[in-house]
């Protein structure tokens, strides 16, 4: 069974901007930072952030599901803004997930404005069909949103 699953933000910051951050690690550091009862602490475990970085993601204690995951940036495209990737061991593959695919995408709309799409795309085993309840964009959603409010309250010094 395939599946996939989008979430948007509108952003009243420049596209170039937001990028600088989805486009290297600093996304995982500002996520850590932000948000530490999403996402306890990332690790490079390969890499300095390009196409090939392998990063351990590690959640909370006490949070429900697997405890980890590592993921592959397989695709960061800087003229598109595109970053894609993979979960390579643990997390949504610990619960019968064949393979699980994050993509963030900046589109520019005007010079001082954009959207962020952050997607996921997933293949589950039909066994396991009932862990599908856990692919969502939730997690996405709120780094997107909390990464976008820092950067506009720095920008206007709230």
């Amino acid at each position: 069974m395939k599946g996939a699953k989008s979430h948007e933000l509108d952003v009243a910051l420049p596209a170039g901007e937001l990028w600088g951050i989805y486009g290297t690690l600093r996304l995982a550091e500002l996520a850590v930072e932000l948000l530490p009862d999403v996402i306890a602490k990332t690790v490079v475990e390969e890499g300095d952030g390009g196409t090939g970085s392998l990063v351990r993601v590690v959640y909370p204690a006490g949070s429900p599901g697997p405890s980890y995951h590592t993921e592959k940036f397989v695709k960061i495209d800087d003229e598109q803004m595109l970053k894609e990737v993979v979960v390579v061991e643990g997390g949504m593959l610990d619960l019968g997930f064949r393979s699980f695919l994050f993509r963030f995408e900046v589109i520019e709309k005007t010079g001082s404005s954009c959207t962020v799409k952050s997607s996921i795309e997933y293949e589950l085993d039909e066994e396991h069909a009932a862990n599908e309840a856990y692919a969502t964009t939730d997690a996405l959603a709120a780094i997107v949103e909390a990464v976008s409010k820092h950067l506009l309250e720095k920008k206007t010094g709230a």
